[in-house]
């Protein structure tokens, strides 16, 4: 008899958490504005808001913690983690920072001007804050079949080249560079080939652009490419990883997904020219060159994370969980992008609550309902984060409105994932019964999804 899959780790330590009662959910959520980033954490059952900083560590990581050099300047635990960058993704050149968002702002300053276009794979949200805060245009270049959430394919994250090509031949004065966000988040965490990584570097040399990779969860795309795409299989995680950075000038790090630890991100590149301009805004905005806003402790645990995040055994189980809970969705016959992508399921809201209309804002109303039914407190990727546009001022309706269901690294069980789907269930058939979405009473100009006040129609 052949063995079942088990994970490939056991558990030493646990937190205990509590369900809460409907009335208790109700007012909580009223108070936060319907707004399920304003929820305290104790008043959360299960917590599927994001899959960044929220993994469990390792063994190798507390133990490498504890060595931490916490000098200001040249740490040993610096000297670490550029070795593990050099040894995961080729780059010479790197600046630690604390977080992806922040890795972004340090490059971008060097990079981006009024007036650019940058584009790339359904930029994620402070990517494209980013980029429109610097008076720039995020110009989504994604394959059309994203937008088919019932459609599956193995690559579902991939660049057009022909929106691409067009897009360079049309404004290759405006643009600084490409971005190629690995996985494609906005997109329902859907990955990108290693023949796509390709075709865009390619395009990049025609017009003499450089490539920059969104990385957060680049170790999830090459265990995609390795499962998938033809001529990887025999391949390691780690020699897919150094192929798929040997088509790119540099990347932004967030290390709280892929890494597993509970802050940090960096930015590496080839170029020496780039990271001595990104290091005085580094110095203004992070802190030193050699610790960049993170602690010595931190980027020790960094170092190992990548080690750890880029092994086929971790991916597997990881990759395998969200796998699981989309099975069970799909024997309630309940609607995500498909195929199950790598950190996550993405409801497809507008498929789920149909008699509303999308200025009623459906992802964020099931958001709310799937909080009320079992306290799992997840995340809208949809219209609220899609932002205004920054001329017309009008929201964004253009795209899919999705309901994150963001699987933490090392956390949960599978018993936990059919709890997930069983309350998912319960308000998938009480559907036609929500007849009321949400609207706005408060947002900021940017990034709104985070702070906004919403009301129930």
């Amino acid at each position: 008899m052949e063995l079942p899959y088990a994970e490939p780790y056991r558990i030493k330590m646990v937190e205990p958490i509590r369900l809460s009662t409907r009335e208790e959910r109700e007012k909580w959520i009223k108070e936060a504005k319907y707004n399920t980033f304003s929820l305290r954490s104790e008043q959360v059952f299960i917590d599927l808001l994001t899959d960044s900083g929220t993994g469990a560590m390792s063994d190798r990581q507390w133990a490498a913690m504890m060595l931490g050099d916490e000098s200001y300047a040249g740490s040993s635990s610096y000297f670490n983690l550029k070795k593990s960058i050099k040894d995961i993704t080729g780059f010479d050149y790197f600046l630690p920072t604390h977080q992806g968002r922040a890795a972004e702002n340090v490059l971008f300053s060097v990079l981006i001007k009024a007036g650019d276009r940058v584009p790339g794979n359904s930029h994620f949200d402070t990517t494209k804050g980013h980029i429109e805060y610097r008076k720039a245009i995020a110009v989504d270049c994604t394959i059309d079949e994203a937008k088919d959430t019932q459609l599956e394919i193995p690559f579902k994250g991939n660049l057009s080249p022909e929106k691409l090509e067009k897009e360079l031949a049309e404004n290759h004065d405006k643009i600084p560079f490409i971005i190629v966000t690995l996985t494609n988040n906005t997109a329902g965490g859907q990955p990108v080939s290693m023949e796509n990584i390709k075709e865009v570097r390619k395009i990049a040399d025609k017009y003499k652009k450089p490539v920059v990779f969104d990385s957060a969860r680049f170790a999830e795309n090459a265990y995609f490419i390795k499962i998938r795409e033809k001529g990887y299989e025999n391949k390691t995680i780690k020699e897919i990883c150094k192929e798929m950075f040997s088509y790119a000038d540099a990347m932004t790090m967030s290390s709280k997904k892929d890494a597993i630890v509970n802050i940090g991100g960096f930015i590496a590149t080839r170029h020496e020219g780039w990271i001595k301009q990104a290091a005085t805004f580094n110095i203004m905005y992070e802190g030193f060159v050699t610790y960049g806003g993170m602690s010595g402790r931190d980027m020790n645990a960094l170092a190992v994370g990548l080690d750890e995040g880029t092994e086929y055994d971790t991916l597997h189980a990881r990759v395998g969980q969200v796998a699981y809970l989309g099975k069970k969705l799909d024997e309630y016959e309940i609607p995500y992008q498909r195929p199950a992508g790598g950190h996550a399921i993405f409801v497809d809201a507008l498929k789920v609550l149909t008699n509303l209309p999308k200025e009623e804002f459906p992802a964020q109303t099931l958001v709310v309902e799937l909080y009320l039914e079992a306290g799992i407190r997840t995340c809208e990727i949809g219209y609220l984060l899609a932002d205004r546009d920054p001329v017309t001022r009008e929201n964004r309706f253009g795209g899919l409105d999705l309901c994150r269901l963001a699987i933490s690294r090392r956390t949960y069980t599978n018993n936990h994932m059919d709890v997930i789907a069983a309350a998912l269930k319960n308000v998938f058939d009480r559907r036609n019964d929500i007849k009321r979405g949400m609207k706005i009473v408060k947002e900021a100009p940017i990034m709104r999804h985070f702070t906004v006040e919403l009301e129930r129609l």
